[in-house]
């Protein structure tokens, strides 16, 4: 290949604002003439497809200068509209001062029907190299596909034909490089250029290999069928249903146990089957129609921490869980509220509001009365919702309207026993723990 050094700049988009083809049969296809402009580089083309084919060309020239002059011409906008069909490109060509231009040609060979079919047979079967094709790229692995098929694409020595009606007797002349040149341009934005040169247009290709993808997919559904005709399938009386399974009843085993031997870096099995232990108890409670689990509004991160640490309170997991939360240190005081009530227990530890006035005097009364312990009368002081029986007792009035007792440790108030039905009765049957 020729190597000339240039160093102009080129707009390489036609006159044309629309930069596609102004005619279009099926079998021709004709582009608007190409402005002039400047262009900077060493490769005249774009893509390395369109640069093939310049070499294609170059390796037969017999004299340089006339390649330069063909650039020159073609970089000046002196090709007028290109034409593209099967085995031919032409395109009038004038030089810049003469009026009339030359007809000028460039001719390559054709593929034969069996090429296409062995072709198209092997594009078909590659979705990629379909869909390149419509994006107007071509991979180089579909130019070895077609090679594998025994087909060449681009054109090599020889390959290229021009032919010019002025006088010169070069091989190519200046005019037919110039269409070379530009020729490259349009192979630049669709490759199916090329393939109409060799004889098939854009849409009949993509017909054929429609067709051949159908084909191909009918043949593997052929192949893979299994199973019985719809007709007989209809006939055969269906086989009678397993009835419903029974209710489950027992807890489900405990997971961590068998967890336990298999932890892993980055698995605590202790935490994981304290999970999975959970998930089927969920799991049994919603398969027993508990309208009570299925209705029940989704807990705050804080509840869920605290109602899955009560399953294992003194595990390495409830200990994660309360760090989780930030709530660390008061974490094993939650726990024991939820193992009297649940997630009303755990409200009631943190619950602060005023109750109406009516109730806090009826309560305040109640608690008198029977806080007798001793043969004594307690002092009761009231804050909100609390009463303060003496120094170490607690009667808590809950957001779920019932009454919850408490009696202070170590300085903190920690729930003493199941809720009752109103003040008195959650104090008489404080735990004794």
């Amino acid at each position: 290949m020729t190597d000339v050094d240039f160093d102009v700049e080129f707009d390489d988009e036609p006159d044309d604002e629309t930069a596609g083809p102004v005619e279009d049969d099926g079998r021709a296809r004709s582009f608007p003439a190409f402005g002039p402009g400047r262009r900077i580089g060493r490769k005249f083309a774009d893509t390395w497809w369109g640069n093939a084919w310049i070499e294609s060309m170059e390796l037969t020239a017999l004299d340089p200068e006339q390649l330069r002059k063909g650039r020159r011409y073609a970089f000046a906008g002196q090709v007028g509209p290109i034409t593209v069909s099967p085995g031919r490109i032409s395109a009038p060509v004038h030089d810049g001062d003469q009026y009339t231009p030359h007809h000028t040609e460039v001719r390559i060979s054709t593929l034969a029907d069996a090429e296409w079919d062995r072709l198209l047979d092997r594009v078909a079967a590659r979705a990629g190299h379909i869909a390149a094709l419509l994006d107007r790229d071509m991979p180089q692995d579909l130019v070895t596909t077609a090679d594998d098929a025994g087909v060449r694409l681009l054109p090599g020595y020889g390959d290229l034909e021009p032919s010019c009606d002025c006088p010169s007797w070069d091989h190519p002349c200046r005019h037919a490089a110039a269409l070379s040149y530009q020729t490259s341009w349009l192979l630049d934005r669709d490759p199916f250029v090329l393939l109409l040169m060799r004889g098939r247009a854009e849409p009949e290709l993509i017909e054929e290999l429609r067709t051949r993808n159908a084909g191909r997919a009918v043949a593997a559904g052929a192949a893979d069928a299994v199973g019985v005709r719809a007709e007989e399938a209809y006939a055969t009386v269906p086989a009678a249903l397993p009835g419903p399974p029974p209710a489950v009843r027992d807890e489900p085993m405990a997971l961590t146990p068998l967890l336990a031997p298999h932890d892993a870096p980055g698995l605590d099995a202790e935490a994981l089957g304290v999970l999975a232990a959970d998930a089927a108890s969920r799991a049994r409670r919603l398969l027993t129609a508990d309208a009570a689990e299925v209705l029940a509004p989704e807990p705050d991160a804080w509840s869920d921490a605290v109602r899955l640490a009560s399953r294992m309170p003194r595990s390495r997991a409830a200990r994660r869980l309360g760090e989780a939360s930030g709530r660390a240190a008061d974490l094993p005081l939650a726990i024991r509220a939820w193992e009297y009530a649940g997630a009303a227990g755990l409200a009631a530890v943190d619950a602060v509001f005023s109750p109406p006035k009516e109730l806090v005097s009826r309560a305040t009364d109640a608690l008198r009365e029977a806080g007798g312990i001793g043969g004594t009368t307690p002092e009761v002081r009231n804050w909100r919702n609390r009463w303060t029986v003496g120094r170490d007792v607690q009667v808590r009035y809950g957001p779920d309207g019932r009454w919850y007792p408490f009696r202070r440790r170590s300085g903190r108030w920690w729930p003493a026993g199941p809720p009752g039905p109103d003040p008195a009765d959650a104090l008489l049957d404080l735990s004794k723990d």
